[in-house]
């Protein structure tokens, strides 16, 4: 059974931001002749990595809800210029909306257990997935959705 991550994305508004964020940074990598790969760098390396990257992903808090995931690829951990362990998250740069799930504020990363995680969202099949976020963000907030 596969392992998830959960993380805040700090100074995001919307997915849609995540989104135009990670095109920029694979466009311009493209131009600079570098890998093409969305890498997310933390400062932990998570020692559960071979559960991670057997079918799970980093699901995103935006704005105190778990909004959307990306499917983890790979965990490459390496040292920087100044001598300290960090990470590399390697991401699947298709973003999966999900059922959106409070949660509080918390530093770095945790583990996510595939029967806490919420659930993907289809296609619009749902009434609450047709809403625009803003409005879906405030029915929420006033426990309609």
């Amino acid at each position: 059974m596969p392992l998830h991550l959960i993380k805040l994305c700090v100074g995001v508004e919307t997915i849609e931001e995540l989104e135009t964020h990670v095109a920029g940074r694979l466009a311009h990598a493209r131009t600079m002749g570098t890998a093409v790969e969305q890498i997310h760098t933390t400062r932990m390396v998570p020692k559960r990595a071979t559960e991670l990257v057997e079918g799970g992903s980093l699901y995103w808090v935006i704005k105190g809800h778990t909004q959307v995931r990306q499917r983890l690829l790979a965990v490459r951990p390496f040292v920087d210029e100044a001598g300290i362990g960090r990470c590399r998250l390697v991401l699947e740069p298709v973003f999966t909306r999900t059922a959106w799930q409070p949660r509080r504020a918390f530093q770095g990363w945790r583990y996510l257990k595939p029967e806490d995680a919420p659930m993907d969202l289809g296609g619009g099949e749902t009434p609450d997935e047709a809403l625009p976020p803003a409005l879906s963000r405030e029915l929420f907030e006033l426990g309609l959705l």
